[in-house]
């Protein structure tokens, strides 16, 4: 009987131990890395998949323990742009499309143009809602280190929503004035700014110049000569950014006019535009770890995998595969690099998501080992599939975007398989649209645990607090 008491009794005080306190311990991640593929929903995850691995392989973030579905929809549509999407990730805010790290009441208001046509003058003003403080002003303001990368332009809506608050992601050059300690528009929640910021679209941070810079600056502003007087290293390439040291603040800026180059351009024999100098997101990844984590207060970093949606939105599947398998490759990268000195993860979390999904659809019962950019291949004799009118098609299609021909012809694998085919669409649109499903989200190391189930977007900024210890 006493045995029994003693037994009851200890399992009595297990329960209730185990009600007082949660599943896990908050405030246990020094570091956190937010990996942000734009676009990269479902079926692309699935394709970029069966390209690198075939079917019975994974991505290495698919490896990640912890999962959850993520729902996307913006504060005023079914369908989200980037802005809000990821602003919902960093601020825990709704908001309208458009709309960067803004209360949801702000109404999203487009830059006028300037004499030359580009769009530098902010048409938001003071009284159209008020900044959302964001998870790396939050991480800032504690003494860690911060920082944001990404294969886009660095003033482009996912990077932006990390360091700036504005009316209308197109006010470009307005976001740029916003990273520059202690000029005009700084966003003086970075404190003394932002320790790595890593992208393209020098232009917005250059000066206007009608032969060498017909997309600078019209207000005149060398925004990286104020950066390098701050203390920062600037870089053009990645010549640059590997002989920077890793004890000062960084900023390289590898595009002098737009995004880095996709992946498979990038990689090229020769290759395309700037791409010889640009380093990879894996590169950029492991520099920016490299700096950060000389704070020992630790460091939020997020990296974006940007030019998937650029691809879907052309709907060129092939480039959208080969820079989903890139950041996947920045993902590995950082594990690797971490693990170095946290081999278990147990200072730090890694959450791996995207901001919204595309019309890209998986289509056909394609035989399995068939290559997932070819024509589909029946399963049942390995034989061409075909549709109703007796014409071949593709694994992959679009539900929407340019490319609806106005008779289908029978598609050949020379054809669909060149870097430059851009896959049929069921609706005619000028450009493919982002899709409103749910997109996936993937997490390890410390406070990992609570990511799972169906989570509202806004609610993974609350998670990212918490492990923070915020």
């Amino acid at each position: 009987m006493i045995k029994r008491t003693l037994v009851a009794a200890g399992i009595a005080a297990a329960l209730t131990a185990s009600l007082a306190s949660p599943a896990y311990a908050a405030g246990e991640a020094k570091n956190v890395i937010f990996f942000l593929g734009d676009g990269m929903g479902p079926t692309t995850i699935t394709a970029a998949r069966i390209y690198k691995y075939k079917e019975e392989g994974s991505l290495n973030f698919e490896k990640l323990e912890r999962t959850a579905r993520i729902k996307t929809y913006s504060n005023d549509a079914q369908t989200t742009d980037s802005a809000p999407s990821m602003s919902a990730y960093m601020t825990g805010v709704k908001m309208n499309n458009e709309v960067l790290s803004m209360s949801s009441n702000t109404v999203a208001v487009a830059p006028g143009k300037d004499a030359n046509g580009n769009a530098t003058i902010n048409n938001c003003t003071a009284s159209n809602g008020t900044p959302a403080a964001t998870i790396l002003e939050l991480a800032k303001a504690k003494g860690k280190a911060v920082g944001a990368i990404t294969t886009t332009e660095l003033t482009h809506a996912t990077p932006a929503a990390t360091y700036a608050h504005i009316c209308h992601r197109d006010a470009q050059y307005a976001i740029a004035a916003q990273a520059v300690p202690g000029g005009a528009g700084f966003n003086t929640a970075l404190g003394d700014g932002v320790d790595v910021l890593m992208g393209g679209g020098r232009n917005h941070f250059t000066p206007y110049d009608a032969t060498t810079n017909p997309k600078g600056r019209a207000d005149g502003r060398d925004l990286l000569a104020e950066l390098a007087a701050k203390g920062y290293t600037v870089a053009a390439t990645r010549a640059d950014m590997a002989g920077a040291p890793n004890n000062k603040k960084f900023i390289g800026l590898y595009s002098s006019k737009s995004h880095l180059e996709y992946e498979l351009d990038r990689t090229a024999t020769p290759p395309a535009g700037e791409g010889a100098t640009q380093p990879s997101l894996a590169e950029m990844t492991v520099k920016a770890i490299d700096i950060l984590s000389q704070n020992a207060n630790g460091y939020f970093l997020m990296v974006e995998g940007g030019r998937i949606d650029h691809a879907l939105h052309a709907t060129n599947a092939k480039r959208a595969l080969v820079d989903t398998v890139a950041f996947d490759d920045a993902v590995q990268a950082a594990l690797d690099k971490v693990k170095q000195t946290d081999p278990t993860l147990a200072n730090t979390l890694i959450v791996v998501t995207a901001d919204h999904d595309h019309t890209l659809t998986f289509n056909g019962y394609g035989k399995r080992g068939n290559p997932i950019l070819d024509i589909n291949r029946s399963y049942r004799d390995g034989q061409a599939a075909t549709d109703a009118d007796g014409n071949t098609y593709t694994t992959l299609v679009f539900g929407n975007g340019p490319h609806r021909p106005n008779l289908r012809t029978t598609l050949d694998s020379a054809t669909v398989l060149a870097d430059a085919y851009q896959q049929e669409s069921g609706v005619r649109l000028a450009s493919e649209t982002h899709g409103g499903g749910d997109v996936k989200l993937l997490a390890t190391g410390a406070g990992a645990k609570p990511f799972k189930g169906t989570l509202d977007n806004t609610k993974v900024f609350g998670l990212l607090k918490s492990a923070f210890g915020f």
